[in-house]
């Protein structure tokens, strides 16, 4: 029997959309345009909330708004892998809004109407991916995250700023119509659909199609959405990060590094299916392929002395996580990869906002230069060392529960190496948090910063970064929410 129309899901992608429209409109009424921002993410964070106890109790809900040809139409919909990724984009994106106002003001930055647009423009992409039904609503969305994300990262509009959005989307774009799309042509040609499997065992893919082929194709997806951030494709995300400070949250927490794992996991799962990755042998060689991508990420993050580029490259580590959980194949391992959707975008989005805040208060960039700064701002510095604790794995928040289901999931595939892989992994993580957290609060206060009195970033950002913490604990005492959603994909 077909799902309901759930007008729902329509006005959870409107939201944003209208809310970019009215923020254009109240541009010069800077408190009118942030308010409208505000409303456009309260009225999203409903739909969104609304649409989890039906999704719970086993419901797939859907919304079709047009179809080309069958197996080829433009639906939305809502089930528990959506619900992952669409709760915390929604929730953040409410938080994101204050810190934003809170550090472009305070630094007097330019063009502030056309970044609040493009900002809730990349949400609408990116709750579209969440809810897309078939791939190709998912492309769709897919692309309008990479071209509404451009002006963010050319915000500052100088020539350091330019290059650093031409690499951006010269690898997005690029990799999605040289390999997603003729590849999403190519499964249509052999399934007569594009049309996301209702359960992660079957996939689309028929069984007659020759192996070969079907490894192709799963290569290309894997490749193709090159937001995953895995190596080879990944120098895109370090060089986005001459954009402003909540821009870089919102690239490595919320939008769009997350759609790009997101999308990635939902054509493994969904396109291809657990039993034909399982038949094909493709199940650990993709997981000793991100292996790579975690240590040598982790081993980069730890030579950068800037922290935001500390933070990107460990960023491009812990994404994999994500795919490495779901090509185990196990329902351990897929319901921890999925958990780190969740852990990770708290707990990211809490360093990022970290960063911006130490630079609005000091204007410093490198971590050399940080030494005392944990006790002029001890919230901003005691919120970054619960967000480090998560990201290293330590218990009892979120990114714990999220390894732990790892490292069960590696036992039960038998894979010993992704087990040794994991906790190196977690001791690198150490490596390249843990000085930053010492220096902050154990350091001597340089010389050259005598006379000065740093304190805490202006409270519209200081607030957001503490909730984020917060919830980054939250979720490792209690992480039944998420993690139901996830067992609700394997089962």
């Amino acid at each position: 029997m077909d799902a309901p129309q759930d007008i729902r899901l329509l006005i959870a992608i409107l939201a944003p959309l209208l809310g970019a429209g009215l923020v254009m409109a109240t541009g010069k009424r800077p408190n009118l345009r942030e308010a409208c921002s505000l409303l456009a993410a309260v009225v999203l964070f409903g739909v969104v909330v609304s649409l989890v106890p039906a999704v719970l109790a086993g419901e797939k809900l859907r919304y079709t708004l047009f179809e080309l040809l069958p197996g080829l139409s433009f639906t939305l919909r809502a089930d528990a892998l959506s619900m992952i990724f669409a709760v915390a984009a929604s929730f953040l994106w409410l938080l994101t809004i204050f810190y934003s106002a809170g550090y472009m003001r305070s630094l007097g930055e330019h063009a502030q109407t056309r970044f609040n647009t493009c900002f809730a423009l990349a949400i609408f992409g990116a709750i579209g991916v969440a809810f897309a039904d078939n791939l190709l609503t998912l492309y769709l969305f897919y692309e309008i995250v990479s071209v509404c994300t451009y002006p963010l990262v050319a915000h500052h509009q100088d020539a350091e700023s330019y290059e650093g959005a031409k690499k951006y989307i010269s690898y997005l774009t690029t990799t999605a119509k040289g390999l997603i799309l003729p590849a999403m042509v190519l499964i249509y040609v052999l399934s007569g659909t594009l049309d996301f499997a209702t359960n992660i065992s079957t996939g689309i893919i028929p069984l007659g199609v020759h192996n070969g082929l079907v490894t192709i194709l799963y290569i290309c997806c894997i490749l193709g959405f090159a937001k995953n951030g895995v190596m080879p494709l990944h120098n895109w995300l370090p060089s986005a990060m001459v954009a402003p400070t909540p821009v870089s949250a919102l690239l490595h927490a919320v939008a769009v590094v997350k759609v790009g794992v997101f999308s990635t996991v939902r054509v493994m799962l969904y396109v291809f299916g657990v039993d034909t990755m399982d038949r094909l042998n493709l199940g650990l060689p993709t997981a000793w392929f991100v292996a790579i991508t975690i240590l040598v990420g982790s081993v980069v993050a730890l030579s950068k002395d800037n922290l935001k580029a500390r933070l990107a490259y460990s960023t491009v580590s812990q994404l994999s996580y994500i795919i490495l959980g779901v090509a185990l194949l196990t329902p351990t391992g897929i319901a921890g990869g999925l958990f780190h959707i969740a852990a990770h975008a708290f707990a990211k989005i809490t360093l990022f906002f970290c960063a911006g805040a130490i630079y609005v208060a000091t204007h410093k960039k490198n971590i050399s230069e940080m030494n005392g700064l944990g006790r002029a701002m001890p919230w901003t510095f005691g919120a970054f060392a619960l967000a480090s604790l998560s990201m290293i794995g330590v218990p009892p928040v979120g990114g714990f529960i999220s390894k732990l289901y790892l490292l069960v999931g590696a036992l039960d595939a038998n894979s010993i190496g992704i087990l040794i892989v994991l906790i190196a992994s977690s001791v690198l993580n150490a490596a390249y948090f843990v000085p930053v957290i010492y220096q902050g609060f154990f350091g001597q206060t340089p010389s050259t910063d005598a006379g000065h009195h740093h304190g805490e970033a202006p409270l519209a950002m200081v607030v957001p970064l503490c909730i984020t913490a917060a919830i980054s604990v939250l979720i490792g005492i209690y992480p039944d929410f998420f993690m139901r959603l996830a067992q609700a994909v394997v089962s």
